[in-house]
């Protein structure tokens, strides 16, 4: 089975490179790779300290944050270098100040992975939740290199508990110490007799309790608020905008909304406005306008929506009408009820909050009207779900300190 999976590596990186010739994504995917190597001998140097990092994409890079935050605090005298592997996470974390060095990861071929570590020479490789590459474990296993797998959730579909997936048992193996989030998955290693694991939780609880220490503020939210109770809808997907645009135009609460889309090209913003009959301002046209005058508020850029979700007394996340549900856990930790659509198994944390009701779930324009307005009409019906769930990531918050005490028995020995 490895040998068809290297086979498998080299031609689907040919078939990348073909697509590429007609989908942008997949050129960034393809042409970022070709200047890894080139960036990393400019940028390393043979006495550097390298801590590294991976993370598939934007999502993982936010959960490994904390731990990458701590990092360079801790080492300060250690270069931090963070991969990705896909263009949605580099490009936008490119030149994030949580790292000394950025790049793609360079697909996991025996060539790529012996020349990439030549150069990194890495002190410590920590991936991040799913990434499990089987040539670069083995080679830095062999390379005598401590490699942490963290945040990781295990299930029994998964490829690693079927009787044709050896090889990417193997390459769990090669794992010095794997932190998973819930007791099923360490049950499910167990089975597969791996035992070098531990409850470690996920760091996405550090990531948003952080997030409330920080500075929130924005003066558009200030404004366009005006002390009047407020609705964000964040990351959503047409499936989920027609519900909302749905209760916009025939409510007559009086509440403000702010629609932060997934996708903020134009064609789909101007559309989007056009839906909505209340009188809407899109972020791009705020000026010197008197926002309170608005009612309806469509976010047009990124980068911006935790913020935005602090001005928030009811949420919705999106996705769950379409593709995959977003990050509950950012409006879920400023206290607040956060509103979801139908398909949110597989989603831990979504199934938990749901479980304890600090998630509500509605399958139609028609459920999510009645949610909505059930939390409008019961001020203390809004103020006790919020509180389930700021008491839920709470409760789950401290992965980041286990995982850098075992860092520290490593680096520090």
């Amino acid at each position: 089975m490895f040998t068809i999976y290297n086979i498998a590596i080299q031609i689907s990186s040919f078939i990348l490179r073909l697509i590429a010739l007609f989908h942008p994504k997949i050129r960034l995917f393809t042409e970022g790779r070709k200047t890894v190597f080139s960036y990393l001998y400019s940028h390393v140097s043979s006495n550097d300290r390298i801590l590294w990092v991976h993370t598939a994409s934007l999502g993982e890079f936010e959960q490994g944050l904390p731990i990458i935050e701590r990092l360079k605090k801790k080492y300060p005298t250690h270069k931090i270098l963070v991969t990705f592997f896909s263009p949605s996470g580099y490009e936008i974390k490119k030149n994030t100040p949580a790292a000394d060095l950025v790049t793609y990861l360079p697909m996991d071929t025996k060539t790529n992975v012996a020349k990439f570590l030549k150069i990194v020479r890495p002190e410590l490789a920590i991936f991040v939740k799913y990434e499990i590459w089987p040539n670069y474990l083995n080679a830095l296993k062999q390379s005598q290199v401590p490699t942490l797998l963290i945040s990781a959730i295990f299930k029994k579909k998964q490829i690693f508990f079927k009787p044709y997936g050896g090889f990417m048992r193997k390459a769990l193996r090669n794992f010095s110490f794997i932190f998973v989030q819930d007791q099923h998955s360490i049950t499910a290693l167990k089975n597969i007799q791996l035992t070098n694991t531990s409850i470690g939780g996920d760091t996405r609880f550090d990531r948003v309790g952080e997030i409330l220490q920080r500075d929130n503020r924005l003066a558009f939210m200030e404004a366009f608020k005006n002390n009047v109770s407020t609705f964000v809808a964040g990351s959503t997907w047409p499936e989920d905008e027609e519900a909302i645009v749905s209760y916009i135009n025939s409510s007559d609460a009086s509440i403000k909304y702010v629609l932060a889309p997934h996708n903020i090209k134009e064609e789909h913003i101007h559309k989007l406005a056009a839906s909505i009959q209340k009188k809407t301002i899109l972020y791009s046209q705020i000026s010197d306008q008197e926002l309170s005058e608005f009612e309806v508020l469509i976010v047009d850029t990124i980068g911006i929506l935790t913020k935005i979700y602090s001005y928030a007394d009811i949420s919705y996340v999106g996705g769950g009408y379409a593709t995959g549900l977003h990050n509950t856990l950012e409006p879920a930790a400023f206290g607040i009820p956060v509103i979801i659509g139908p398909h949110y198994h597989g989603f831990k944390e979504a199934e938990e909050l749901v479980a304890l009701k600090g998630v509500l779930t509605t399958n139609n324009k028609t459920d999510f009207a009645k949610v909505l307005d059930s939390f409008i009409n019961a001020p203390d019906y809004l103020k006790t779900t919020g509180s389930i769930n700021s008491s839920y990531v709470s409760r789950n918050m401290g992965a980041s300190t286990q995982i850098m005490n075992h860092i520290g028995t490593i680096l520090e020995r």
